[in-house]
């Protein structure tokens, strides 16, 4: 059993990893842990034992002078844990445990079952794994972040993809894998890195997931200078790609296709997406997506519906302080369960506003700003229904004077991403 006497109670955790190596394309994945350690300040309290796990000729130690004293750091896991002190915009604290890793050598299941270990001992209520890898994507339009899962439960409930892979897997894959068999609720988010321009660092790769990270858990990230320098990064792959006349038509090749493809998504819902991560950024809250049925998008889009407790239909882990060897409640826990009942009132009302598919946690717009903004959305929606209605009646009475032309459903559907 493991023994956490460091830790304090943690309040609604939710585990965020990543690893390096196979499954972490351009270090995206494990810069965006990194970023999270150093905006939260996390502290470490736990690390794996490297000689179970790794092997040293492929994960070498590392020697290092401190104040003239040599010192060795060892390939290995490590987990820490950071307070949001705001997770709802309401003054509300939620903790994240933030792992840290290697992709290990050798022993796979017990290197999970330990991470779901430490998981269980506190209380984390899901687990979310962050991944890159190479594809067809062009470096000049957002990074693709899909969200995917293994519990159709939750795929269906938070709007997700659920994993049909077939084939190799890296360790994401598994330790995903052993937390649905554990019962943990579980979602890795991955990115799609342009595999011309692999060398890493990515910082657009690694902004594009923790936007995704602030999608799916309703939080807002502090970016410090991460944008800027996402704004670098492509201004100087944009040149070393216009000296290469090859590359440059490939480039555009790619963005044509892409284009394509995402001609679908461009709708109200990727409109409303964006407007409501301003929104949260701008006023400093959470503010969860519609809910429209749809799963990941090709631009950037996961999860439109912020993760809260229950939404999975499958009861949280105990919390130390939950379990039978300690008796009677705490105040602090009391007070959690009234948060609890205000935040499930807050989702009936919401689920009675928008219908049985609607926004999990929907925070509505108070400022005039806000009010005035829906307005226009409002009369832009009724225009363009108007419009669309007077282009139904055109389309109608092109009919009635060609009869003998029939229109092919084919015609109709647009790009799809290939996944």
């Amino acid at each position: 059993m493991i023994e956490l006497e460091d830790v304090p109670e943690l309040v609604d955790p939710v585990m965020v990893a990543a690893f390096e190596g196979w499954n972490d394309a351009g270090d995206a994945a494990s810069a965006a842990i990194g970023h999270l350690e150093r905006e939260w300040k996390g502290e470490v309290f736990a690390a794996l034992d490297a000689e179970d796990y790794y092997d040293f000729q492929v994960n070498r130690p590392q020697m290092w002078l401190d104040d003239g004293v040599r010192k060795v750091t060892w390939p290995t896991t490590r987990l820490a844990v950071v307070r949001v002190e705001d997770a709802d915009g309401k003054g509300t604290p939620r903790d994240l445990v933030l792992v840290r890793g290697i992709e290990p050598s050798m022993r796979w299941r017990s290197f999970c079952n330990e991470i779901l270990a430490y998981a269980h001992e506190l209380g984390v209520e899901m687990v979310v794994v962050l991944g890159a890898l190479l594809g067809d994507t062009p470096h000049t339009r957002p990074v693709p972040v899909t969200g995917v899962t293994s519990d159709a439960d939750l795929a269906r409930t938070m709007n997700l993809e659920e994993s049909r892979y077939e084939g190799p897997t890296g360790i994401v894959g598994i330790l995903q894998e052993a937390c649905t068999h554990a019962g943990v609720p579980a979602v890795s988010l991955w990115a799609s890195v342009p595999h011309y321009v692999s060398q890493p660092p990515n910082p657009k790769a690694t902004l594009a997931l923790l936007n995704g990270l602030e999608d799916l858990l309703g939080l807002r990230i502090p970016l410090g200078d991460l944008s800027e320098d996402a704004r670098a990064w492509q201004v100087g792959v944009d040149q070393l790609a216009a000296e290469d006349s090859e590359v440059a038509e490939y480039v555009q090749s790619l963005e044509e296709a892409r284009d394509t493809a995402d001609l679908p998504e461009a709708s109200g819902e990727a409109i409303a997406k964006e407007f409501e991560r301003y929104l949260r950024r701008r006023d400093g809250g959470p503010a969860a997506g519609p809910d429209s049925g749809q799963g990941g998008g090709s631009s950037g889009g996961t999860a439109s519906g912020s993760y809260l407790r229950g939404t999975g239909g499958r009861p949280r882990p105990p919390r130390r302080s939950e379990r039978p060897e300690r008796e009677g409640r705490t105040s602090d826990e009391d007070e959690r369960d009234d948060r609890d009942q205000r935040s499930d009132a807050d989702g009936d009302d919401a689920e009675g506003a928008h219908g049985p598919g609607g926004a999990h946690g929907e925070a509505e717009p108070t400022a005039d700003a806000d009010a005035d903004a829906s307005a226009s959305a409002s009369d832009t929606a009724s225009d363009a229904a108007d419009s669309a209605a007077d282009d139904e009646e055109g389309a109608a009475n092109a009919r009635d004077e060609s009869p003998g032309e029939t229109a092919d459903p084919d015609d109709a559907e647009g790009g799809t991403d290939g996944r």
